[in-house]
């Protein structure tokens, strides 16, 4: 059943956590469903259109990024009227959990996902994982990735330093190595940084038939926040559930970092590193055209002195 996009997704930006829990289990229970997964997990359905969004987020991302604190599939709801399953952790849990497992499994017996004509599967970093691990409980499924890493065994990259704690954790069993887990979906897509190692390498462990990879350069390690900033990040799952997302696609998309002050200061500092002032002098010249940028100005002026005493 269709609901009403005028008061949704709800304001819940000034909730204590334990009364926002409480309202995010009451919009489950009113729209949808609304399931606890143990201490650290829950799930909450939206049902709206037949476009399915299962997205992973964690209580704290929400609370970092989204203006109304409300999960990512919801503002999907508003503005595009497709459904939303959202599965959130309570930290950092990569959702390795049997109660996440089971929850899965019981979708899949019941046939939920095949009340869908679409279903796209998203998440960032550890939810990214999630996003691909899960996404074989929905062959056919669609599947969008920021960041992801492929697998958290020593075994299979102990190259990666990052989460030493996290080591403990079984990524052998079920629903275990990520890249293989997108076998039977449609069409997945990995967004990274080449210039982030870590990232880059895990990237590559996705390379299968049916994934594209779309790099980032200079983006960052918290590519969802970016997409978030240049409003690119509805555009982009609207894209993948419709197959429009390509190489050429991507890049016309992307062009918005033309206006991305970050990735701007990014760029300057890798051309000044590397020693490159001319084209430092380029990018400047061509951000002071088109922005207010005082830093671009100031690195501008200091360029343009340099060449004046040279040629002194």
């Amino acid at each position: 059943m269709a609901q009403s996009k005028s008061s949704f997704p709800p304001d819940l930006s000034k909730l204590s956590r334990g009364e926002w829990l409480m309202q995010l289990r009451d919009i489950g229970n009113n729209k949808g469903f609304s399931e606890p997964l143990g201490k650290h997990h829950a799930g909450i359905f939206v049902e709206d259109g037949d476009t399915l969004l299962v997205s992973f987020e964690s209580m704290a991302g929400i609370e970092a990024l989204s203006s109304t604190r409300t999960p990512i599939g919801f503002d999907m709801v508003r503005s595009h009227g497709w459904s939303s399953l959202s599965v959130l952790s309570h930290g950092d849990t990569w959702f390795r959990d049997a109660r996440v497992f089971g929850f899965f499994d019981q979708l899949l017996d019941d046939g939920f996902f095949d009340e869908f004509e679409n279903v796209i599967f998203y998440g960032a970093g550890p939810c990214g994982y999630a996003a691909a691990a899960y996404s074989v409980a929905a062959p056919g499924a669609r599947v969008l990735m920021l960041q992801p890493q492929a697998t958290l065994d020593p075994r299979v990259t102990e190259w990666d330093d990052r989460f030493p704690e996290q080591r403990r954790r079984d990524f052998t069993s079920r629903y275990g190595f990520a890249p293989d887990m997108i076998d039977a979906a449609h069409h997945a897509h990995v967004l990274y940084d080449p210039h982030e190692r870590m990232d880059a390498m895990h990237s590559a462990l996705f390379e299968r038939r049916n994934v594209s990879r779309h790099r980032m350069p200079y983006m960052g390690t918290a590519l969802q926040s970016e997409l978030i900033a240049m409003d690119l990040l509805p555009s982009l799952l609207a894209a993948v559930a419709e197959d429009r997302l390509d190489t050429a696609s991507f890049a016309q998309m992307l062009r918005a970092r033309r206006n991305h002050p970050p990735y701007l200061r990014r760029l300057l500092a890798r051309l000044d590193a590397e020693e490159r002032p001319e084209l430092a002098r380029i990018l400047c010249q061509n951000v002071v055209a088109r922005m207010h940028a005082p830093r671009f100005r100031r690195r501008l002026a200091a360029l343009e002195a340099e060449d004046d005493q040279v040629s002194q």
